[in-house]
């Protein structure tokens, strides 16, 4: 049999600037008549280490969401999905105004990893135990409702494990299987945190063999963050077509690397009776549209160039 516990303890104050994190923690767990275990992990809400890492400022959201912005995803309505800073895609680059007096808003740590990294540090020299660390926020997911805890800072954790190259129990090779674990313990944490408890602080025990020996850090939450190009939903719906559509050079990467010929081909044929005939590395297309021809070769990573007519096209692939 295996067995997880998660424990959250109540009664954690208010946090400010400067406050001690390791000492609010342990002083939870004291009063709980918990003690740290080699193996465990600890969780801690993202808002808890902003507060004591002053990132709590005067103002609302959208004051400071240019500055935590890298680029948008998407916008609807009042929603604003933005990749942030760290590489995440959140709503609002992760800035909240709950739970934090009114008028103010946290931001998200300026580097999550290593606000765990010293977490767990301070935890080992105050202890003697060898824990893992997971700094947690809330996001939404794109194919779902409803929002769950996911892990935006660890530290001495494997934050995924790779299955890739084993097989199930009926000899199926497990190709691209890897379990988020670090997100896993963020949302189990998050069940016996609640919203509303005043419970920042959790320590998911059962899983040992994900925690790293002293010394070793391991890759943080920044491991599970997908590089630019690489998530398939680097846009919105809308976002993507106006993009599209716009064709600015400095607006590609998020379309991801060049699709084979095929792929392009395949699109020409859904939108327009175009003909399309590989030569070489190009494809030559007669009977396009131009502004179709343009946006459908730059969502796909490609270019346009003049061909031998006024209704020849001939397509490149954009190197990367």
């Amino acid at each position: 049999m295996n067995r997880l516990e998660v424990l959250a303890p109540d009664g954690v104050p208010e946090v400010r600037a400067g406050d001690d994190v390791a000492a609010l923690l342990l002083a939870a767990l004291e009063r709980e008549q918990v003690a740290l275990l080699d193996g465990d992990v600890v969780v801690v809400t993202s808002k808890v280490v902003s507060k004591a890492e002053g990132r709590v400022r005067r103002g609302e959201r959208d004051e400071a969401l240019a500055a935590e912005t890298v680029r948008v995803v998407a916008r609807r309505g009042p929603t604003t999905i933005v990749r942030t800073r760290h590489g995440l895609t959140m709503a609002a680059a992760g800035i909240d105004a709950s739970n934090v007096e009114l008028g103010s808003i946290v931001l998200l740590p300026e580097d999550p990893d290593a606000s765990a990294r010293a977490l767990r540090a301070a935890l080992q020299e105050r202890t003697g135990r060898t824990v893992g660390v997971v700094v947690t926020d809330t996001a939404g997911r794109a194919w779902r409702e409803g929002q769950t805890d996911l892990a935006v800072g660890a530290a001495g954790l494997l934050v995924a494990e790779d299955y890739a190259g084993r097989t199930d129990p009926h000899g199926n090779p497990l190709a691209v299987t890897a379990p988020a674990v670090a997100d896993e313990i963020a949302g189990a944490a998050e069940l016996a945190q609640g919203k509303l408890a005043g419970r920042p602080f959790a320590v998911v025990r059962g899983r040992a063999d994900l925690v790293l020996p002293p010394g070793e850090a391991g890759p943080g939450a920044v491991a599970l963050v997908r590089a630019e190009g690489g998530d398939l939903f680097g846009y919105g719906a809308r976002e993507a077509v106006v993009r599209a559509l716009a064709g600015d050079p400095a607006d590609r990467t998020p379309f991801g690397a060049a699709a084979d010929p095929q792929e392009l081909a395949a699109a020409l044929a859904a939108v327009s009776d175009a003909e399309v005939h590989p030569d070489g590395d190009d494809l030559v297309v007669t009977g396009a549209d131009p502004a179709v021809l343009a946006a459908l070769a730059y969502a796909h990573g490609w270019t346009t160039r003049a061909g031998d007519s006024a209704v020849a096209a001939r397509l490149t692939p954009v190197g990367p």
